[in-house]
């Protein structure tokens, strides 16, 4: 379900697909995050990592009357505090979404499905 916004000149529709490509593209930005992932893990439980083209494929938008909740599945770079690198990446896509598209974000949540040496 798209958000729709009315301005003087006209309406707008936005697609959950380009606040999914919004959210991935900021969140890879961030310091300790080698790239998203993909929902699901492969068989043998390594996680794959998703090109620019597919971030949509590790992150789930969903759209409440509070606001949108995001499910975002990374990897991290390995020998870092993930707690502190997960905590500020939760506040730069909040602060990026709700600057941009002035939505109110109710959760942004992060699930680390691996962890790499290095980009």
């Amino acid at each position: 379900m798209p958000i729709y916004k009315s301005t003087e000149y006209g309406n707008i529709q936005i697609s959950l697909e380009a606040i999914a490509s919004l959210a991935g593209g900021t969140i890879t930005e961030c310091y300790g995050v080698v790239g998203m992932a993909s929902q699901k893990l492969l068989k043998d439980g390594l996680a794959e990592l998703l090109k620019l083209e597919n971030y949509s494929r590790g992150i789930v938008v969903r759209q409440n009357d509070e606001g949108l909740v995001l499910d975002l599945y990374i990897i991290a770079l390995q020998g870092i505090k993930l707690g502190e690198v997960i905590y500020e990446a939760q506040k730069r896509v909040k602060y990026v979404l709700e600057k941009t598209l002035e939505v109110k974000c109710q959760a942004i949540n992060v699930c680390v499905q691996g962890v790499r040496l290095s980009k």
